[in-house]
């Protein structure tokens, strides 16, 4: 797939991506907001900084290193793929957080629905205010509509904190942490 023009990246702001969702998944993972990238090729943690599926590989979610296109195939895997927000900016902290906290509603109809064993929220900054938890740390959170909730670093390459690495080691904390519930 050839990579998008200026032109079609600005025309996907304020656009919305779809789910990657399935009743009874092991992990759903929630993205603060879809990228403009993402939503132009139409396949999520598409834009080639972000370090997701490398991360996910290394982590032990995936058995190879997936494409942004073959995030459909994630189902098949039990996982699935969410955003907090549903709209498309160029960076997460063009969102409000008002639309951040409206944004849990919307999830909150999803867990409710499709009742993921596990929520793997994407960025602990927005998880902070969309759950009203300020001093939240990366890690297992409470329960959320008896969801086991952990919170994750964003794999973003503008999040400068975490390398490839550091993000595998920790989601793969998470993988093998999980309990049954």
């Amino acid at each position: 797939m050839p990579r998008p023009t200026k032109a079609e990246i600005a025309a996907a702001h304020g656009q919305t991506m779809p789910d990657i969702i399935a009743p009874d998944l092991d992990v759903l993972f929630c993205g603060i907001n879809p990228s403009l990238y993402s939503v132009v090729i139409g396949h999520h943690f598409g834009r080639p900084g972000n370090r997701f599926w490398k991360a996910l590989h290394k982590a032990g979610f995936t058995p190879r290193l997936y494409d942004p296109s073959e995030d459909a195939t994630l189902i098949d895997l039990g996982y699935g793929i969410t955003n907090m927000a549903p709209r498309a900016t160029a960076r997460a902290d063009e969102l409000t957080k008002a639309e951040i906290k409206a944004g849990q509603a919307l999830l909150a109809a999803k867990i409710k629905k499709y009742r993921p064993k596990c929520l793997a929220f994407l960025g602990i900054t927005a998880y902070r205010i969309a759950f009203a938890q300020p001093k939240a740390k990366i890690g297992p959170q409470p329960d959320w509509q008896n969801t086991q909730v952990w919170a994750l670093p964003n794999p973003s390459g503008l999040n400068a904190h975490y390398q490839v690495d550091d993000l595998a080691e920790v989601y793969s904390w998470a993988l093998h942490n999980q309990r049954q519930i």
